[in-house]
């Protein structure tokens, strides 16, 4: 049996036992995840893959009981707390270019200098996200999962129990209304 579906069943049930140790049984998986998004100077090195997962997990044990005791689900509910972290983070850079005044005290000194793309244009694709998400919220989580936690077309096919062909049309609209909001 897998253990996280045994695991995630009893978090569900309210066994907090279990919800303490499913950040250990998925730590690799959420660390391969947020090395991809992270790898090689991308979109998201806002911060290293260590911060993104653990801040991810707190904010997971911050929001409590999970509704769904799927891996899909569970997967798909990382994904959006990742995106959540990472505009977080390039909403914080931006108030401190901006000459924003808060003591910060980051988790890490290992944030990246050097961005490919900056802090705006995250702000503004989770903008454009939201915007997506009250007209299709499908598309909204198929971006999620495809760009801030860089999920497969298979892993959000499976999350969200859809074909991958669903997924593959849902990507592309999503793409085309997206850049047209981003004009």
């Amino acid at each position: 049996m897998d253990p996280l579906k045994d695991l995630l069943q009893k978090a569900h049930e309210g066994n907090e036992t279990a919800r303490a140790q499913l950040f250990a049984v998925a730590y690799d998986e959420l660390r391969s995840r947020a090395r991809a998004q992270l790898q090689g100077g991308g979109r998201n090195t806002l911060l290293d893959t260590t911060v993104l997962v653990h801040e991810s997990y707190m904010r997971y044990l911050q929001a409590g009981h999970l509704s769904n005791a799927e891996r899909g689900y569970f997967f798909s509910y990382a994904a959006h707390v990742m995106r959540s972290v990472i505009v977080d983070f390039a909403r914080q850079r931006q108030a401190q270019r901006r000459g924003g005044d808060a003591v910060h005290l980051p988790l890490t000194t290992q944030f990246a200098e050097n961005l490919s793309v900056n802090e705006d244009q995250v702000v503004r694709i989770s903008d454009a996200l939201d915007e997506l998400q009250k007209v299709d919220e499908r598309l909204a989580r198929v971006v999620e999962m495809r760009y801030f936690a860089g999920m497969t077309e298979s892993e959000v096919a499976a999350a969200m129990g859809v074909t991958e062909r669903t997924v593959r049309r849902d990507w592309q609209k999503a793409r085309l209304l997206l850049a047209e909001s981003l004009r």
